[in-house]
């Protein structure tokens, strides 16, 4: 299956290049990677270009003023041609190089819409630190236990039956999204219980 990774960007220049890197380590091939860039004043699209060969033509990329980062979000997800959609933030990156190939087999071997998993915090300055973690033990949107977002990957068939993020919400369609994701009983998510995502803390990503 052929996963689409969506990466919004704005200002970027000090942590992309981890990411892209984290996105080139992946044992798993069959990928395209989208990066949408807000028209990032610094050298974020600079070191986009200079990964360009690396990639082997399976990057992707637009850079063009946008109303935020949701706004950023659905373009990327508009633009996707992969099985299956995830978002990986331009300050963030995978846990390690296995996480795509664990994201297509549970996928295929469960028959499921999406999965989710398992999310560590860590320090801004060197990505080397943990901080906090966010296990997903179960879900409930009664009593506010939702999945972590950036740890969330659906079916392009998923995307198209819940839509994209709403821009009405400046800070919290995400959230929106979630709970609408886990109220609709069609969609079948599958919980990975292993951290797929390393998040940077400490500062907004709005």
């Amino acid at each position: 299956m052929k996963i689409s990774i969506v990466t919004t960007a704005y200002n970027s220049g000090k942590t992309i290049e981890e990411t892209i890197q984290s996105v080139l380590s992946q044992e798993y091939e069959n990928y395209e990677h989208i990066i949408v860039d807000g028209a990032s004043k610094d050298n974020t699209m600079e070191i986009v270009k200079r990964y360009e060969e690396k990639y082997k033509g399976k990057l992707r990329y637009i850079s063009e003023p946008d109303k935020g980062i949701y706004d950023a979000m659905n373009k990327g997800i508009k633009m996707a041609s992969g099985d299956i959609i995830g978002l990986l933030n331009s300050d963030d990156k995978y846990a390690n190089n296995k996480i795509l190939g664990i994201i297509s087999e549970t996928v295929e071997k469960n028959k499921c819409d999406g999965v989710h998993g398992n999310l560590l915090y860590m320090d801004y300055e060197t990505m080397s630190k943990p901080q906090r973690k966010w296990i997903t033990k179960s879900t409930n949107v009664k009593t506010g236990n939702i999945l972590a977002h950036p740890t969330l990957y659906l079916t392009k068939k998923a995307y198209t039956e819940m839509g994209l993020y709403d821009l009405k919400y400046k800070v919290v369609s995400d959230y929106d999204f979630m709970v609408k994701l886990l109220l609709n009983k069609e969609i079948k998510l599958v919980h990975i219980n292993k951290y797929l995502i390393h998040m940077r803390i400490g500062r907004s990503k709005f």
